[in-house]
């Protein structure tokens, strides 16, 4: 019997270790945040939230860094379903030890859109810059461009394309999972209600109960700001009068300026400089995600800049962090595959 217990003792302490090696550690921090100085109510303090990989504390190693930009409505929240799938993906072998930073841009409209803006603050360069250089000064990362790769979901694909087109020189690789707002479009075309229903919105309370205007405004204030214009201190570029639809071309173009689409033929040649780029999107989403990415791809082609664009089987978000999902079987494999691994 005490020999039976003995080796029971030796199975559990085996399956402790194993357990402990192969699983990642979650940990977070808030910053206050220099680059989100700002006059339009929103909070400096962010919260970040990183994964790291098994075997992190043993050694010097050093690792490279995948930024993961979240949807609008989401925040820097890593759940336990989420480190599965990266604790999976490092097991499986999809890709070798890597550290996984989000940081919270849920606002006081939900979402950043990843933009910098003379009300609520620079996002994109708190996003490329600020994060970057604080991970980089305390953690064991790999601080070079071919260390680092971004990607996202939804929102966070639009911010991915956007600040990978702008900083080549901070990331190496990006991969967008159904980005959003890459072009006016169905739901933010000028023909859709959205506009519409936005126009005879006049208090927070009601717009807060809405979504697509909601996302109207929290753009607006990134995109087209004006501190003169309570309650929502921003610029749409189509109003109407009754159904008579009313163009802003000036605020058109400050929309088109920060819309990948439209941006590709500026920054061609930072797109250029990119390891890699992918996107996708589901076959099933709303039908703004596959004419929006079509014309993104199509314009990069055009432009003969390398990119992987996939549509696949699955609606916006049935399919992301899921074991038959993208980030496991698709993303990941995509950076191991062209990041740079000590």
């Amino acid at each position: 019997m005490n020999k039976y217990y003995a080796v029971l003792f030796v199975l559990l302490i085996t399956l402790k270790s194993f357990s402990q090696i192969t699983s990642g550690k979650l940990t977070s921090f808030k910053i206050k945040a220099e680059t989100l100085r700002n006059d339009g109510g929103e909070n400096p303090n962010r919260n970040v939230s990183v994964y790291l990989p098994p075997g992190y504390e043993n050694g010097n190693k050093r690792f490279p860094v995948i930024y993961y930009l979240h949807g609008f409505m989401g925040t820097d929240s890593i759940s336990s379903s989420m480190k599965m799938i990266l604790d999976k993906g490092i097991a499986q072998k999809k890709i070798r030890p890597f550290i996984l930073v989000i940081a919270s841009h849920y606002t006081l409209y939900e979402g950043s859109f990843y933009s910098n803006s003379s009300l609520t603050g620079n996002w994109t360069d708190f996003q490329a810059r600020e994060i970057v250089e604080y991970i980089d000064r305390n953690f064991k990362t790999l601080a070079t461009r071919e260390g680092r790769g971004i990607a996202g979901h939804s929102m966070g694909g639009y911010g991915a394309i956007k600040i990978g087109m702008l900083f080549p020189e901070v990331f190496s690789s990006v991969y967008a999972l159904s980005p959003g707002l890459l072009a006016f479009v169905k739901e933010f075309g000028p023909n859709s209600d959205s506009f519409k229903e936005l126009g005879k919105i006049k208090t927070h309370e009601e717009l807060k109960k809405t979504y697509y205007p909601k996302v109207l405004v929290a753009v607006a204030r990134a995109w087209s700001p004006n501190p003169a214009k309570p309650p929502f201190y921003c610029d749409v570029p189509f109003t109407y009068q009754g159904d008579s639809l009313i163009i802003n071309d000036k605020v058109m173009e400050k929309w088109s300026q920060n819309m990948p689409v439209y941006m590709v033929d500026k920054y061609a040649s930072n797109l250029r400089k990119l390891k890699a780029l992918k996107l996708d999107w589901g076959r099933n989403d709303a039908s703004r995600f596959p004419v929006q990415c079509g014309m993104f791809s199509q314009r990069l082609e055009n432009l003969g800049i390398d990119h992987f664009a996939e549509e696949y089987i699955g609606n916006h978000g049935n399919k992301i962090w899921t074991t038959d999902g993208r980030v496991l079987n698709d993303l990941l494999p995509f950076f191991n595959e062209y990041l740079k691994f000590d």
